[in-house]
Formats: C-alpha cells, sequence, structure tokens
C-alpha cells in the first residue's frame, strides 16, 4: 500500500548543498523533508575546501563556530616543478574580510549540517529515492520509495533536487546538461605522512617534459590531524584498465563524473606517485579510503521549471580547481532556501522564483567556464591580478548586479557598493550597553531581511519612517538596524543601533551624510538609497514582496 503525506519542501540529496537548503528552510519555519538514497554518510574527504564566503554564510546559520573547531587553516600552497620549489603562494585577503581558507574533509561539513539541521527536529530519510514526479498549479506530487519496498506518495509546494551529478530530479524534469569530459583519471586518497612542510599549505608537484608539458602530477590538501593530507595523482593504466574491465561506467546517463566503482588504489599505488614526485623523500600510512574520480564539465540549461528546482551538482559540475564545486552548491542552497520561504508564505512576489535562475544560472556558468580553463592552462594563466584572483576564488566577488531582484544605480554613480553586490563586514560598532565594540555580521547573524540606516539626520526620510515603511511593505518580515556616525549623540528612537566609532560602515558601504541598504537573508544587497527616502524603499520591495 502506498501512504500519501505532505509537506511544504521536499529535499532530494543530503550532501553538503541538500543539507544546507534543508537548514535555512527551517530556520525560516518552514516544514521540510529530506531524502537520500544512501543508507549512511559516505566517510569520504571529497570535496574539502571551505571558501571563506561560504563561512560567512554558515555564520549567518549559526553554524560557523562547529566549522572552525573542525576544520583546519589553508595558508597557502607550495609549487613543485621537476623537484624544484617555484614558490609559494600566499591565501592572504584583506583585513575586512573575516574568514579565511579552510579545509575539512566532506564527510565532516555533512556531519555538522546534519547535526545543526536536527536542531530544527528534522533527519534524514535515508535509504529512500525519488522515482518519479509530477507537478501541477498547486504543487508536486512525488513517488518515494525505500530500499525495504514501501512506497510513499509525497505532495510538496516545492521540490528540489540536491542529488548529484546523476540527479533523478534534473532528468524528471527533461533539463538538458550540456558539456564534455576530461580524459584523465585521477586517483584520491587520504593519507598520513612525516614530511616537515610548513602546516596549512597544500602542495601541487608537477613533472614536465621535454615538451613542456604536464606528464605527472601530485596534489596534496592538508586535513585535520597529524600529516594527513587529501591527495589527487593521475591513474595508472593497470588501474584505468582494471576499472573498465570492471565495467565501473559512471551512472549510465553519459555523465563521467566523481568516484568510480572498480579497484580502489592501494598504499603501494600511492606511495610510487610519491616516491615520483613528493617534494622530499616521505611514506605513506594510514589509508582511510581511496578512489578513481572522473571530471565532466557541465551545465544545466535553467536552473529549475515551475516549482521545481535543481541546485549544486544536479545543476552544474565542473574540475574541482580552487574547490569551487561544493561551495558554489552552498551559495545555490542559500539563495533559493530564502526565496522558497517568501513564496511558501505566499509573500514572494512573481520575479522572485524566476530570479533563482537569473541569479545562479551566470554564476554557474562562469564557474564552470574558469575551472575548464585553470585545469587546462593552470591558475597563474588567470589574467587577473593576484588580490582579484584570490577573492574570486574565495567566492567574496559573486554578486548579483543585472538580477531582476535588485534596483540598480545609475551608471556613473561612484559608490562603492551596488544593489547585488555582497554585504561586507565592518568592525568597530559600538552599543550603549554592551563594553566592546561588535561586527556588522553579529547584527546581522539569524536574521532575515534587514534595514540598515545610517545617519543621525539623514539628508532623506527619518528612520522611523523608513522603519515603518519597511514593516508595512513586508507584513513584518524586514527588522531595522541604524548606524550612527561615531560622534552622533546617542537618542533612543525604539530603533536599535551601534555607532561606527571606527568609520568602517561609512567606509566600506560609501555611505554619505545619510544612506540606507537593504540586506537580503543570504547577505546581498538589494538596494543602497542615497537619500534614503520611503518612495525608493517601496520600490524596492516591491520587487521582492507580494503587495
Amino acid at each position: 500500500m502506498t501512504r500519501s503525506e505532505s509537506t511544504d519542501v521536499l529535499v532530494v540529496g543530503a550532501g553538503p548543498v541538500g543539507l544546507t537548503l534543508a537548514a535555512e528552510l527551517r530556520r525560516a519555519g518552514v516544514a521540510c523533508r529530506i531524502v537520500d538514497r544512501l543508507p549512511a554518510r559516505l566517510p569520504y574527504a571529497k570535496a574539502v575546501g571551505v571558501q571563506p564566503r561560504t563561512l560567512e554564510l554558515f555564520e549567518r546559520m549559526g553554524l560557523v563556530r562547529e566549522v572552525l573547531d573542525a576544520a583546519v587553516p589553508m595558508r597557502g600552497q607550495l609549487t613543485y616543478v621537476n623537484g624544484v620549489e617555484q614558490g609559494r603562494v600566499e591565501l592572504a585577503l584583506p583585513p575586512e574580510v573575516p574568514y579565511g581558507f579552510a579545509a575539512l574533509p566532506q564527510c565532516d561539513t555533512e556531519r555538522l549540517l546534519e547535526e545543526f539541521l536536527g536542531r530544527y527536529g528534522t533527519g534524514i530519510e535515508r535509504s529512500t529515492a525519488l522515482v518519479a514526479f509530477a507537478q501541477d498549479p498547486a504543487g508536486v506530487t512525488s513517488r518515494l520509495t525505500t530500499t525495504s519496498g514501501d512506497e510513499t506518495e509525497v505532495r510538496s509546494r516545492f521540490l528540489v533536487g540536491c542529488d548529484g551529478a546523476h540527479s533523478a530530479v534534473r532528468k524528471g524534469l527533461g533539463l538538458t546538461f550540456e558539456g564534455g569530459a576530461f580524459p584523465e583519471e585521477y586517483m584520491l586518497a587520504d593519507v598520513e605522512v612525516g614530511w616537515d612542510l610548513p602546516p596549512g599549505y597544500g602542495v601541487r608537484s608537477m613533472h614536465r617534459g621535454e615538451d613542456g608539458a604536464v606528464d605527472d602530477l601530485l596534489v596534496c590538501v592538508p586535513l585535520p590531524g597529524n600529516g594527513r593530507y587529501r591527495m589527487s595523482m593521475l591513474v595508472p593504466p593497470e588501474l584505468s584498465a582494471a576499472r573498465q574491465a570492471s565495467g565501473a561506467a559512471g551512472g549510465g546517463d553519459g555523465v563521467a563524473h566523481g568516484l568510480e566503482g572498480g579497484t580502489a588504489p592501494a598504499l603501494p599505488d600511492i606511495q610510487k606517485v610519491l616516491d615520483r614526485l613528493a617534494p622530499k623523500p616521505v611514506t605513506a600510512s594510514a589509508l582511510r579510503w581511496s578512489s578513481v574520480f572522473r571530471i565532466s564539465h557541465r551545465l544545466v540549461d535553467r536552473y529549475g521549471a515551475g516549482r521545481v528546482f535543481v541546485a549544486g551538482d544536479a545543476a552544474h559540475i565542473h574540475p574541482p580547481t580552487g574547490a569551487q564545486g561544493m561551495n558554489t552548491g552552498i551559495q545555490d542552497a542559500c539563495n533559493l532556501a530564502w526565496k522558497l520561504a517568501l513564496a511558501n508564505e505566499g509573500a514572494a512576489g512573481p520575479r522572485v522564483l524566476p530570479g533563482y535562475d537569473a541569479e545562479r544560472h551566470p554564476v554557474g556558468e562562469e564557474v564552470v567556464g574558469r575551472t575548464v580553463r585553470h585545469a587546462a592552462e593552470g591558475v597563474q594563466a588567470d589574467p587577473a591580478d593576484r588580490e582579484t584572483l584570490l577573492l574570486r576564488e574565495a567566492q567574496l566577488l559573486v554578486g548579483y548586479r543585472e538580477s531582476p531582484l535588485v534596483t540598480p544605480l545609475a551608471p556613473d554613480d561612484p559608490a562603492p557598493l551596488r544593489p547585488g553586490d555582497r554585504a561586507p563586514d565592518c568592525g568597530g560598532l559600538t552599543g550603549g550597553i554592551a563594553a566592546y565594540p561588535v561586527r556588522l555580521f553579529d547584527v546581522l547573524r539569524g536574521r532575515g531581511h534587514v534595514l540598515l540606516v545610517y545617519g543621525d539626520h539623514p539628508a532623506g526620510d527619518t528612520a522611523a519612517d523608513l522603519a515603518s515603511a519597511a514593516r508595512e511593505l513586508t507584513g513584518g518580515r524586514m527588522e531595522t538596524h541604524r548606524i550612527l556616525p561615531a560622534d552622533a549623540p546617542d537618542r533612543p528612537t525604539g530603533i536599535p543601533h551601534h555607532h561606527d566609532s571606527r568609520g568602517e560602515f561609512a567606509r566600506h558601504y560609501g555611505a554619505g551624510e545619510g544612506a540606507a541598504f537593504v540586506v537580503r537573508p543570504d547577505g546581498y544587497l538589494t538596494a543602497c538609497l542615497q537619500p534614503p527616502e520611503v518612495r525608493a524603499l517601496k520600490e524596492a520591495l516591491e520587487k521582492i514582496f507580494e503587495p
């Protein structure tokens, strides 16, 4: 017998992307279920890089402390060519960026997200697969089966596929997934080594033949633990032949991407590569897991249709260069979650859900193109200056200036920030009670839409007028916070406020005598209002909220 059940959002896939989406939905009060076909979390260090922007999003969620406790810092990279050190790259970001680069095995990222989601009373329904779905104007009907043969029909308002490169949701929606595959195959291994290289630095060791082409490669990323690294290297012919004989092909849908079956590399296979390419003689030990990995580069034609959406590897796959994949997927999830939450409440304007594809598809296209170039030519071939390159790899330059959900400034406006940009952090905010300064991200943490009003007597409408309009136009869904100049008198107005004691807010936000900024739940600016006027605020919010 088939059971019939219901929820607001059904999330398919319990990797980092699906777990982030489910956690953000539950934080917003949306009922959701998350299912995964696997019986348990895989104990693999697949995606290991956690970018600074992802840490900012985890802070907004309230999860960053646990992630920082579990991760290790990524301080830079050592590069060797034919055994000769080519210098080191330092992963140094501007001082106003609150987090650096980090490394954490994907299985630990998933564990922390699963525990966080559990605080909201939601767990993963494992050994459960989506086999079919159909949508209509009012919702989506999905058919789920378990390995024990149970079948459930779930009626939801929305369905999101976070189910990887071979996504059942993407296939059921009929989305194209165009791209190609790299001929190279790689070994991955989670091992320990005893060299005395500086901690926190990755290692990239290459051999170039007489023609200058790279014909051998070793990449090592530090992981938590003594001398522990996730290593990747080219597959030797004997393992490739064994894998082909095993019939391990990539899922039967023409997408060759991810971990493969067949013969897994053993410690002697890893040691052979270290003997050839390690910068110092070293012995590998404590093999936790190993596999063979194949890489494709593909992108969907759109990120959803109607009430069904895709995110993460279900929407875009690409080389692991720069650790962009998981982090891009997590940004997909944070972008989509607040839109679904508003739509679920009936509070979203008609542009909001289509705005997910409008904002994230260009990002996916850029990441796929960039990582393919870097895989073929190396990051050093990127024409950007070093600071821009690092900010982009850190995903701090992702923005939505062309989004239909933002209110653009005039092209000749000299403002340093524009609608669609990431809302930067700043320090030195002091209040009347706490004796210590706080950061702007402390003010924004855990909140949804926030209106930041700067100035003591702004050239425009008063803070009280703006706060009242924000509540009315959003149905009480927007909070207002005032940022006062350092020397402004502390006059209570009923609106929470801090003083910009070091002038960092005014500097980073380009705030003049009076200004207001609308920050959305994923930490991007919807509007920059100078002067701050109710009329302009209304125009900006009507792009998002149903009147």
